[in-house]
This record gives C-alpha cells, structure tokens and sequence, in this order.
C-alpha cells in the first residue's frame, strides 16, 4: 500500500521549518524535491567514479561510462523507445524542444505553416517562432475554450499539408489540462506533420509510451521528476533523428575531423557534442527507477485524491475563482481571488511556511485569454498530504482577511 509518511520521510527537505512554521510545498510543477537516494547517488557520483565519459581507458573513465549508459537504457525502457539511441540527454525541456526547432530549418520554407497550442510554456513557442522568423513559415496556433480544453474541432481544421511540424504539451503547467496527444499525434500524422510532445509536466506524473502514442519527438527535464537540474531528455524515433542536422559541434559528436571536411558520429552522440553533466545523466537514472519503485498508478491515484480535496477545500472560499477546469487534468490548481492580487497572496501565505507559485507561469498567452495578470498556482506531488492542503486553505483564508 501506499504511505505518504514512508514517502516523506525520504525526502529530507520536507521536515524543515520556514519562517518558523512547517514547510508546505506546492511549487512542484516548477521543480520537484529529491529523495535521500538522489542525493546519495550524487555524492557517491563525485566520492567514486568522477571521470570524463566515452574517451578515457582507465578504470573510473570506464565505470563513469557505464553508469552514465545504463542510465540512458534505464530512459530508454522508462518510455519504451525501441532503440537506446533514441534517447539524448540535454540540458533540459528547453534544450531539446530548441534542438528540434533548430534542426527543422532544413524542412520548413517559406508558406510552411508550424502549429503550436494555446496552452503552450513559452518555451514550447518562442523557439517555434525563431523557426519561423528564419524560415519564413507561419506559427498556427490550436485554440482553447474556458475550461482550458484545446478545441479539437477547431485543430483539425487548421491541419494542412502546410503543416510540418505541431508542438504540443502533455499536461498544461498552467492549468494542468491533460491533452489528448494521441489523437493529436494520429491527426497529424495523417497530414504528413511530425509531433513533438512536452513532457515536462507529464513525466512526473504518468508513464509516457512513446511508441504507443506514435510520436516523433518527447522531451522532459529531471528535475521535475525528483532528478537533478541541468538534465534533461530529448527522445526522437531513429528515422527523425538521423535526418536532423547537429545542434552543436565539438567533441563527441563527430567521427572524424579534417579541415576540409567533418563527418558526424552515429546516434546518440551526433546530439551529445562536448562534456556532458555526467553526475545529473547518471542520477536522472536513479530517480527515475525511484518513482518506477513507487509506482506510477499509485502516483496518479494518489494525486488525484489530493486534487479532489484541494478543489473541494478552495472552493470554500468567498470569491475565489479556479482557472483550468477539464474534467481530465493533473494534480495542479490555478485560482485567484477577486479583488486581490496573486502576489500579495503568495508573499503572506510564504510567512505562514507554504510554498506556491504566482504570476503567468511562463504561459502569458493563457492569461491573457483569461484578461488576468496571472494566478495562485498550486501544484500537488504524491509526497503532500491532506494535512498540508488545510495548512494552505487556512492561510489563504488569512491572507484574504488581511487584503480585503
């Protein structure tokens, strides 16, 4: 069975104090909290095998590879690509969705159309709209309604053999709508388009099968799934990846060099040019077997229990207003209330020891479709408790008694 408490006693970060009251942390769609395990794998990273990877023959160079490997095969199989080689590490969600966008200058021209959602991070746009600017393609926007839905009707009609390429997230970190990706990806396909998927707010709470959804290209970061930071995953089908040009030149990724010409090494490293953060790679592995030992139905069960209570508990509350209400969303909440600013709510309850985030949440298009200057976001982990949740409602009962 599940047990939140076993759970938390893991994570040391949890049992401190701030401002003198019991810590309460709902910011986890911006970064996740770290197992014990996590953080041993990191020193024991640096206290033993610390070497550079792939290039040297003594013994700690050949261990570090090796770690750093499995770990690649511990992704692989995480997300079911069919081929280690499919998986690239980078720096993060942003790295790889820059990667792709990069890389799609060589087929994308002028009159091209480049489809993104209206539930985008800005880091699922703006390197949508370098591709444009340098290609003189369109960016085609998927509209939203008032629950915070993509209209589908609507994205299929926008689908064209223009369209070369649809970016979409998984789950909204905003409002934590789950999109319907595979029958995003089918619809697309259909008119010849390659899909990419963030999975930056995904992965810490389901399992994504990439062959099952049938995409092209997945990414997601570490740190949002109890790993560290400066690491991430960009997974491309072999097909994509072999056509794509390099992102970065240097070491690594070539096969051989001459001043009159370079050739490229095979899969993954083409992607993987100089150094990488080895300790994170090597780490990311760990945390991701971490949660496979929690159990991601037990992850989504158990959120889903605390997104029910948390709803139930705001709504409570006089003049509060929940932005992002589809019946199929994740364990993240976005509300204001009337009359008071996000911020001013965030920097009382943060005195009372709870930790949330306010402002647009790097989705300033979702907010000004709303005509709003941003939200109180709470985002819920399957570390949290129900206790923590009254530990919130009441002290934004009592920011609101102090505002109005």
């Amino acid at each position: 069975m599940f047990d939140v408490q076993k759970v938390r006693a893991q994570f040391p970060i949890l049992s401190q104090t701030v401002n003198g009251k019991p810590l309460v942390y709902f910011d986890n769609g911006a970064t996740a909290q770290k197992p014990q395990v996590v953080i041993d794998t990191i020193a024991q990273y640096y206290s033993e095998i610390n070497a550079n990877i792939h290039r040297g023959v003594h013994t700690l160079s050949q261990l570090a590879t090796d770690a750093y490997e499995q770990a690649r095969d511990t992704i692989q199989n995480h997300v079911n690509a069919k081929h280690n080689h499919e998986i690239i590490f980078t720096s993060g969600t942003t790295a790889g969705i820059n990667l792709v966008a990069n890389g799609f200058v060589k087929f994308v021209k002028e009159g091209d159309e480049v489809m993104v959602s209206a539930l985008e991070h800005h880091s699922n746009i703006v390197p949508w709209q370098f591709l444009c600017e340098k290609t003189g393609a369109t960016l085609v926007v998927i509209p939203m309604n008032d629950k915070g839905e993509l209209i589908m009707e609507a994205f299929e009609k926008l689908l064209s053999d223009k369209t070369k390429i649809v970016a979409v997230n998984h789950i909204s970190n905003a409002l934590g709508t789950i999109n319907p990706i595979k029958q995003i990806i089918k619809k697309a396909h259909e008119v010849g388009a390659a899909v990419l998927i963030d999975g930056a707010q995904a992965t810490p709470h389901l399992r994504p099968d990439v062959q099952d959804l049938d995409c092209d290209f997945y990414v997601f970061s570490g740190h949002k799934v109890c790993g560290p930071t400066g690491v991430g995953i960009l997974y491309g089908k072999e097909s994509w990846l072999n056509a794509l040009p390099p992102y970065q030149g240097g070491g690594e990724m070539i096969k051989e060099v001459t001043f009159e010409k370079t050739t490229y090494a095979e899969l993954p490293h083409k992607f993987e040019a100089g150094t990488p953060n080895i300790e994170a790679g090597i780490v990311l592995g760990t945390a991701i077997d971490y949660l496979n030992g929690i159990g991601f139905d037990n992850i989504a069960k158990y959120e889903q229990e605390l997104l029910d209570y948390a709803t139930g508990r705001l709504l409570e509350i006089e003049n509060l207003k929940i932005y992002g209400t589809s019946d199929n969303k994740a364990s993240v909440i976005s509300f204001n209330i009337e009359g008071i600013h996000p911020y001013d709510i965030g920097t009382i309850i943060d005195k009372l020891g709870v930790a949330v985030r306010t402002g647009h949440h790097c989705a300033q298009p979702i907010m000004n479709y709303f005509n709003i200057p941003g939200t109180i976001r709470a985002s819920f982990a399957f570390y949290n408790t129900k206790e923590e949740i009254d530990t919130f409602v009441e002290a934004v009962k009592k920011a609101q008694m102090m505002l109005t």
